[in-house]
């Protein structure tokens, strides 16, 4: 038996308390510490103050705690090579290098990858000015799909039947990627790997849009659901035969190799499979249901990706249940939120079966909680399907108070359905 690992997560939001959540259940792991944290990490794992961006302060930390792994969660630290500081010390990392997590960081850069890798994806074109990006519009046509070239937290796409205001977004960016429309409905697929092998999750689908029936604005991601009833029975088999593998590969034989978490952002179109987007770490607000299913123990798998060992590591296991997760949003999201706000309920959700995962909050003082941030939690509910674990996800929600919040009411809602149908027509 290996000794049990000591792991320093990096981040503060709702996908690094889920971590937390993970690796605390998982009799490998001794020691969980999270960097800097929330009240809600705080609870299962040692908060420590850092800077998630400062590289020598987060590996001069995980050196003081003699951490034997360090999980980046956010993006915005791979990109400015957080992980390659904690691997120059001797540390070992989960999350791809500054170089290889350009596919997240740059539109332009994961397009040509894909392309030469021969990985199924919308035609593009790489904008500078404004006579570009009208003439990529153009040849395109509505609807228009316009991303920011760069990091944006999730928000950085518009797709829009307005002309200006796809010319608006454009003018807001330094460069932009001006792409075909995607049909068919999207879902995430993440994948563990160590640069030549490939562990691929469990595929989930999220919800972007700010209102019921996706309506309004793009935000981080209102709520998601894992396992996908409605998909093809050979997605995960065909994700990582024709995206996550030849990826990888083309990865390393550009002397990049990525190794950490391959997020693949796909839309299942009537021309077949096509990948949207490609992120470089766990998804938010994905990870929080999946995680939530995942048997696996998490920290042996991390740690056989940030030490080139996936190859020896059997299969992923997956508990036979469904999972939901919803989102509480503070008024004002994706705008500007309210924020300070206290949050009350919390300790009255577990009575309910579902779980808290927090994300924009901040210890208020005498015991509250506050809110921090336009995502304030997600509250997961597990069940024998999607119906019943929809039912314990609000039921938990129901239990939470905070002034002026909002959530989605139809999160899986027709996955649901379609599930039940199904069921009673078998």
């Amino acid at each position: 038996m290996p000794d049990p690992l000591s792991v320093l997560v990096l981040g503060s939001g709702g996908r690094e308390h889920a971590l937390a959540l993970a690796l605390a259940r998982d009799p490998g792991v001794a020691q969980v510490h999270v960097a800097p944290g929330n009240p809600g990490t705080a609870e299962v794992a040692t908060n420590h103050p850092v800077n998630p961006l400062d590289g020598a302060a987060v590996s001069a930390l995980a050196q003081r705690l003699g951490a034997d792994l360090v999980v980046v969660g956010p993006e915005a630290p791979l990109v400015v090579g957080v992980a390659d500081a904690v691997r120059a010390v001797g540390i070992a990392c989960f999350g791809p290098s500054a170089a290889a997590a350009q596919l997240e960081g740059s539109k332009a850069f994961a397009k040509d990858v894909m392309e030469v890798a021969g990985v199924p994806t919308a035609a593009s074109r790489l904008c500078r000015t404004a006579d570009e990006v009208a003439a990529a519009l153009e040849e395109f046509g509505a609807p228009y799909v316009v991303k920011d070239d760069g990091l944006a937290a999730g928000k950085g796409v518009v797709v829009t039947s307005d002309r200006e205001a796809a010319l608006a977004h454009a003018a807001g960016c330094e460069r932009v990627v001006v792409e075909a429309y995607l049909d068919g409905p999207e879902v995430s697929l993440f994948a563990v790997t160590d640069g030549r092998s490939v562990r691929a999750m469990q595929p989930a689908q999220d919800f972007k849009r700010v209102g019921d029936g996706d309506t309004g604005p793009n935000t981080g991601g209102m709520g998601a659901y894992t396992p996908l009833p409605w998909a093809p029975p050979d997605l995960v088999e065909e994700v990582t035969r024709r995206v996550l593998e030849p990826t990888v590969r083309e990865m390393a034989a550009r002397g990049v190799p990525f190794s950490g978490l391959l997020y693949a952002g796909l839309a299942l179109t009537s021309r077949g499979l096509q990948v949207v987007e490609f992120n470089a770490r766990f998804g938010d607000p994905e990870t929080q249901p999946l995680l939530a299913r995942l048997r696996t123990p998490l920290g042996r798998l991390l740690h056989a990706a940030a030490t080139g060992t996936l190859g020896e590591e059997p299969e992923l296991e997956w508990s036979d249940d469904a999972a939901v997760g919803v989102v509480l949003a503070a008024g004002g999201y994706p705008g500007t939120p309210s924020l300070g706000g206290t949050v009350t309920g919390l300790d009255a959700v577990a009575g309910t079966g579902a779980s808290v995962v927090q994300a924009g909050t901040a210890d208020g003082g005498d015991g509250t909680v506050v809110s921090s941030g336009g995502r304030v939690l997600t509250v997961v509910g597990t069940g024998s399907d999607l119906a019943a674990a929809r039912a314990v996800a609000y039921a938990g929600l129901e239990r939470i108070g905070l002034q002026g919040s909002f959530f989605r009411h139809d999160i899986a809602q027709q996955a649901a359905l379609r599930q039940a149908q199904g069921a009673s027509t078998a």
